[in-house]
This record gives C-alpha cells, structure tokens and sequence, in this order.
C-alpha cells in the first residue's frame, strides 16, 4: 500500500486546475498566456480573481487528500504520508496528464504541509501573509513559507519525516522559483493583480 498511496498521490498533484479552469472558461492553455505557469497566481492574472480561488482551492484540496488516503492505507504512516505529499507536489510540478509542465506548486504545499504539520504551517503562513499583504509578491511569500515551516517544526517538535519532507519542497520550491528570484533582486518581480 505504500508504493500505491505515494503513486495515487502523484496522479492526484498531476490534476492541473489551472489548465482545466483555462480551458473550461475561456478554451486556453493557461500555460501560453501571462507568466506561463498552471497556478494559482497566473490564473488571477490570466483568467481573473474568482477563477484564481477556486484554482487555488482545488490545489491545496489535493495535497490534502494525497495525504489522508496514505493515512488511511498505512494506518497512519508518518513518512508514506509525508512521501506521498511530496508526490502530490511533484505531480503539479510535473503533471504526467500535461506533457509534464505544471506550476511551482505552491498551492499544493500548502496543502501538503498543513496537513502534516499545521501549527509550523499556520505560524509560517501567518508570516508570509503579512508579507504578501505588504508587498503583494506571491513568489516571495512562497519562499518564506517554506522556509519558516520547517523551522517552526524543529521548535515545535514535529515528527522527523515531516521535517525532512518540508526541507526537501524547500529546496524544490527555491528551484521553481529561481526565475522569481532573479527578478525580486533585480526589482522586476511581477506582483500579484498586475497583468
């Protein structure tokens, strides 16, 4: 059951939202228009704010549910849940129903890390919404995220595979945004409603 609950968590992350509300709403390829990424941020900017919730909403709901099917099949395994976590986010990185070019996953991590470990979650996002309220980057919010997550979890204790799984998006996600990055240094990072 571990190999199927980390492989279900795949395809569950590799659901596209944003490509299917594209092509649902408008009959685009959400991915050839704005920043060309299949999110939640570039569907606000693309396809407006009420499409860009329930995008977001979907995402989050996946990591959710990849994460209590593994509970459910493993009677609780802590790291086949956290393994199929970071599926789910691998597969919206890398969706296998979409020639494998998703989003960075940012939605889907929320996700995945409040259901494994919400107090460290809770704390981060706290931060990192202040953050996104003040500067309206989404891109940096998402980096501080991930970063205070799993430093909220060495203070609060958390279950070893969590933590290590939280460190592990952390490096993935810096690497999805290494553009973002670039930009934020430069001042050019696009902030969010900006088209």
């Amino acid at each position: 059951m571990p190999v199927v609950s980390i492989l279900f968590a795949y395809l569950l992350g590799s659901i596209s939202s944003s490509f299917i509300a594209g092509k649902v709403a408008s009959g685009v390829d959400i991915r050839n228009y704005g920043s060309g990424n299949a999110g939640a941020t570039n569907t606000v900017r693309v396809l407006g704010l009420r499409l860009g919730v329930i995008v977001l909403i979907a995402d989050i709901v996946k990591g959710i549910l990849a994460i209590a099917f593994a509970h459910l099949a493993t009677n609780g395994s802590a790291i086949v849940m956290a393994l199929s976590g970071f599926a789910a986010i691998i597969g919206h990185n890398w969706p296998i129903y979409f020639s494998f070019r998703g989003g960075k996953g940012v939605a889907t991590t929320i996700g995945v890390l409040a259901t494994l470990s919400f107090p460290p979650a809770l704390y981060a996002g706290l931060v990192a919404i202040a953050l996104l309220i003040v500067t309206r980057y989404v891109s940096l919010a998402a980096l501080v995220f991930v970063t205070l997550t799993p430093i909220f979890q060495i203070a609060l204790h958390a279950p070893a595979p969590y933590f290590w799984v939280s460190v592990a998006v952390l490096i993935m996600t810096y690497w999805r945004h290494r553009g973002n990055i670039k930009r934020l240094a430069k001042g050019s990072e696009h902030r969010i409603f900006s088209r």
